[in-house]
């Protein structure tokens, strides 16, 4: 058996945990206060800090966020004005089209017209034909030729007597 030893319970474990809180406690602020002390050093002999960093890296990305605004406002401006001229391009190309549709529309009109006038003269002259081919049944046969013949003799005779005309002139 194991003999029990009276011990006093509260004195032992107060001195047991009142010393290792206190080093411990002791140990940890030593580690801040160098690890402190030591970033303090560090940023000193670098001369940089991450905040300062961080504040350029900002203003940086702040500059190329408004040049790139800018741009973007100027290609939109561009992109406007290319816009503008190609509907006032289609906007002529559009009037031409109507001047042109209605071009269109008179010749048709005045194709209309003059066709309507080729098939009233076509008849007219189908009825001189019936009526000349009529009257020409008519007569006798032999008269229209001498009739064509005299006809043909004046006009040879007329030609004849312009040449002789003109070379009476040139002699």
């Amino acid at each position: 058996m194991i003999p029990v030893t009276a011990v006093n319970p509260k004195s032992d474990d107060s001195t047991r945990i009142g010393a290792q809180p206190i080093a411990l406690a002791a140990a940890t602020l030593l580690i801040l206060v160098v690890g402190v002390a030591s970033i303090a050093l560090w940023r000193a002999y670098t001369g940089t800090s991450p905040e300062l960093d961080r504040i350029a890296a900002v203003r940086q990305l702040q500059a190329r966020t408004a040049q790139v605004s800018e741009q973007l406002v100027e290609d939109t401006k561009g992109l406007e004005a290319t816009q503008q001229e190609s509907i006032d391009q289609l906007q002529v190309l559009q009037d031409q089209l109507q001047t042109a549709k209605r071009a269109l529309a008179a010749q048709q009109a005045e194709t209309k017209r003059l066709s309507e006038q080729v098939s009233g003269l076509t008849e007219a002259v189908e009825g001189l034909r019936q009526s000349f081919a009529s009257a020409h049944a008519n007569e006798s046969a032999p008269a229209p030729s001498v009739r064509n013949r005299s006809l043909r003799t004046r006009a040879h005779a007329a030609i004849q007597g312009r040449h002789r005309k003109l070379a009476k002139s040139r002699s």
